[in-house]
Order: structure tokens, then C-alpha cells, then sequence
């Protein structure tokens, strides 16, 4: 079967309309979100169901065609790109738009692929319940895609990764056959728990179509405060003492380097200094369920005590629903300012809570030294020890160069990560972006047991080639 068979195939089972060819058409989905990767495909085709998914997986497996399975296009590691040069068919999820059904006494809700995480937020809570995967591309990314990546976002420290948010997925195969795994057990002992194999493999599997998902109760009181620190041995130790303080109501603890919020006052439109410069910054949320007055008190109190020993230097809280809004934007515009001040290399690694002031001073240090004049752009989950640790030159026209130098400043960072115990990826994924790397940092039977994978599920390499492995 070729090209045009295989699309006019695509076309009779999903719509015309549905199916895109022409560049103009096809070119959003070609791209990825930071404009690093651009790809090539047949067709991007839009299915509008699980049976859908599984006839154009079908029509490809028949024609020997891969698929690369697309949500909100939001990856910053072009797992979600086709390869260039590639006779590949883009699926886009964003036709599986729907909520298939909310369970408050299970505390579950099922939903397709392609809704896109907010409404799953809105839908949990117009039913009286929160969904606490939470990142700044809430707005547009979707839930195939937070599956596919195993998302993080800034409620792991109290809720956990997308992983322990999922009990069951959907998933269609490589050769089109439907897996049906939406089980909402909290316990189900029967063998392996295949739903894992899908979760952060990044579509090169198979493609999700479906989930089960955790719900909890809505919190109805909340406190937010910005501070003002001095150091990462500093928001390490304000970490410890906020769980000894207050336990699972730390919904939130975000670390927010002075230069990073340079470049968010710089570029977003409205963004206000919450206090006077300095080096470091802690952001820091609690949640429970009633009494909002006195969680906002005693957070109060922690930061009065907090000063006055020492351990901040300054704070701010917010007395209201606007102002929480408006120090949570400081932090989710990170990376939007970034975009916007240019190209920069962007690592997203982890390390041991613990090891967290090491990793930054060791890390700056030697790539100061390698590259003089560099700006180091650092933020991240330190209630979970995952940082956002990029790099560019101060000046935007210099970027084009310092990119080349990559693969320098990846063995720097990344081998220091490997060295602390941590890992080169959090929450992003592999993709494109850190396929050779992987290969680097992982034990050649990881390696052979991933392949193994691979070989088992996907014989042929039809989903999502040159990702991951």
C-alpha cells in the first residue's frame, strides 16, 4: 500500500475532513513547541474514537507506515515531532475530548487522551473533587500526552507523578488491536501491571486512548507565600521545616532563582516584583479542606519564626484568591519568558532533596568556568528534587552558537547528576532531545530489558521511531 492509499484508506474510516495534508495544514503539528525539532509526515489525521485510533493503526501496520501519536504538542523534548525525512502519519488526539465518567464515591474519573488537562481540573471540581497533576501548559496540554511523559508539576510532593495518579488506561497497539486496562481498583493483584509500561513510555508503545484517573477531596482553604532566601541549603532546610510544621497540608514548594524572575518581570506583561531583589526565592503553598483563616495564621506565624531566626530574609502572603494567582504566575511564566528571551539548552534533571545545594554550586561553577559569561536560569520542584537547570548567553544573538555546544555542557550536568545519584530526566521525557544520552546514563541491560520491550509490544519500530531508544 503507498502514500496515497494508505491516506485515502485513513480518510474512508475517520472523514476527510479529518484527515490534513497540505503544508499550511499539517505544519503546526510538524513543529514542536520551542521550535528545536522539525518534522516531515504523510498526513496528520485527527480520529475521533478509540475504534477510530485503531483503524488508522490498522491501515498503517498494513502499509508499514509508523505512527506518531500527538496531544498538546507541548514536549520540550520532540517526543510529540516527527523525524524529518520520515514517511510517518501524525495522530492527534485532540478529537478524544471526553469526559467518559465521574465516580465521587470511587474518587475517579475516566477520560480520553486528548482532553486537555484543565478541563479534567474543572470537571473534578465542578463534581465536588481535585485532580492535582498541575503544570503551567495546563491550558494545552493533554492528558495522553502527561501519561506519555509520566508528568510532574508542582503537586508531586504532596500527590505524586502522573504515574500514582493513573489505575487504568485504554491503550490501542501498534498493530491495532484495543487493550481495554480502565479498571478504577485501587488493588488488582493479577500479574503484571501492564498500564506502567505505557505510562512515560512516550508513545513509542502504543497509543493511549484512555484513563482512569485518582481523585480527591477539594480543598477548600488554602495559603500561599513568596520568600525571599538566601541560598538552596537554605529552601532545603525551610522544606524540612515546613513538613515538620505542617505535614501533608505542603501541597507546594517551589524554588525560583533571582535571575529566573528577572526574566518573567522582563517579558510577561503586568508581572510585579513581590519583594525586593535577591539571589533566591521559595514559593510555598498549603491546602486543606476548611478553615482558610487559620492555615493563612499559621503559615503566618511559621514565617514570623522563620525571620526571626534567620531563615528568610523576607516574605510575602497573600491575603486572597488574586494575589496567590498573581505569585503562582511568576513562577509558571518561567518558561514562557524564556521563549520568549530567546534559545537557551535546557536540562530537567533530579537529585536527592539533600543533594540539591551541592548539585547547584558544583554545576555552576564548572560550567561557569567552561563558558565565561553565561547566564544560568534555575528553578524548580525542591519538594520533589527536580530542577529546571538551563543555560544561555546573556546576548540572544550569541545563543545560535552556545547551542552547539550542547553536547559540552550536557556531559557537565549530566554527569554530575549521574555522579549525585539522579537523573537526567524528571519529568520531561527523553524524546529526541536526549535519546544518546540515555544511552550514556543507563546500564546496558536497562537498555536490553527497554528493547525488550520494544521488540515485544512494537516488532516492527512503527510507533513513535527515534524517540526514547
Amino acid at each position: 500500500m503507498d502514500g496515497t492509499t494508505l491516506i485515502e484508506a485513513i480518510a474512508a474510516r475517520i472523514g476527510a475532513r479529518h484527515v490534513l495534508c497540505t503544508p499550511a495544514e499539517m505544519r503546526p503539528a510538524l513543529e514542536d513547541w520551542r521550535g528545536r525539532y522539525r518534522g516531515d509526515a504523510l498526513a496528520v489525521v485527527r480520529p475521533g474514537s478509540t475504534e477510530e485510533v485503531a483503524a488508522v493503526a490498522r491501515a498503517c501496520a498494513a502499509a508499514g507506515v509508523s505512527m506518531v501519536p500527538q496531544g498538546g504538542n507541548t514536549s520540550l523534548c520532540g517526543a510529540a515531532t516527527p523525524l524529518p525525512g520520515a514517511a510517518s502519519v501524525v495522530v492527534s488526539l485532540s478529537r478524544l475530548n471526553r469526559i467518559r465518567a465521574i465516580d465521587t464515591a470511587n474518587n475517579t474519573i475516566t477520560v480520553e487522551a486528548g482532553c486537555v488537562l484543565a478541563t479534567v481540573q474543572e470537571a473534578a471540581e465542578r463534581a465536588g473533587r481535585l485532580f492535582p497533576l498541575a503544570l503551567a501548559a495546563e491550558g494545552s496540554c493533554q492528558i495522553g500526552g502527561n501519561l506519555s511523559t509520566n508528568a510532574g508539576g508542582v503537586q508531586v510532593l504532596r500527590y505524586g507523578n502522573t504515574r500514582e495518579l493513573t489505575l487504568g488506561l485504554e491503550v490501542v497497539l501498534a498493530d491495532g488491536r484495543v487493550w481495554n486496562g480502565l479498571r478504577g481498583l485501587r488493588k488488582d493483584n493479577t500479574g503484571y501491571d501492564l498500564k506502567q509500561l505505557f505510562i512515560g513510555a512516550e508513545g513509542t508503545l502504543g497509543i493511549i486512548t484512555a484513563a482512569v484517573l485518582k481523585l480527591f477531596p477539594l480543598p477548600r482553604a488554602s495559603a500561599t507565600a513568596w520568600l525571599a532566601i538566601a541560598s538552596p541549603a537554605a529552601a532545603v532546610q525551610l522544606l524540612a521545616d515546613l513538613q515538620a510544621a505542617f505535614g501533608p497540608q505542603l501541597t507546594a514548594c517551589e524554588l525560583v532563582s533571582g535571575i529566573s524572575l528577572g526574566l518573567v518581570l522582563k517579558h510577561i506583561p503586568d508581572a510585579q516584583a513581590p519583594l525586593a531583589p535577591s539571589p533566591w526565592h521559595l514559593l510555598v503553598e498549603l491546602s486543606a479542606g476548611e478553615d482558610e483563616p487559620a492555615l493563612r495564621a499559621g503559615l503566618e506565624a511559621f514565617l514570623g519564626r522563620q525571620l526571626e531566626a534567620g531563615g528568610i530574609a523576607d516574605a510575602t502572603l497573600a491575603q486572597n484568591a488574586a494575589q496567590a494567582r498573581r505569585l503562582w504566575a511568576l513562577r509558571e511564566n518561567i518558561g514562557e519568558a524564556q521563549k520568549i528571551e530567546g534559545l537557551s539548552i535546557k536540562h530537567d534533571v533530579s537529585v536527592p532533596i539533600s543533594r540539591i545545594p551541592e548539585f547547584l554550586e558544583r554545576a555552576d561553577a564548572a560550567l561557569l568556568t567552561a563558558f565565561p559569561g553565561i547566564r544560568i536560569v534555575a528553578f524548580g520542584h525542591i519538594g520533589d528534587g527536580n530542577l529546571h537547570y538551563n543555560q544561555s548567553r546573556a546576548e540572544a544573538g550569541e545563543n545560535a552558537a552556545f547551542i552547539a555546544a550542547q553536547p559540552v555542557v550536557d556531559r557537565i550536568v549530566h554527569d554530575l547528576v549521574d555522579e549525585l545519584g539522579g537523573s537526567i530526566s524528571a519529568e520531561h521525557g527523553i524524546g529526541q532531545l536526549k535519546r544518546e544520552e540515555l544511552a550514556h546514563y543507563r546500564s546496558p541491560l536497562e537498555l536490553e530489558m527497554m528493547r525488550s520491550l520494544k521488540q515485544a509490544l512494537d516488532p516492527r519500530g512503527l510507533m513513535n521511531p527515534g524517540k526514547v531508544l
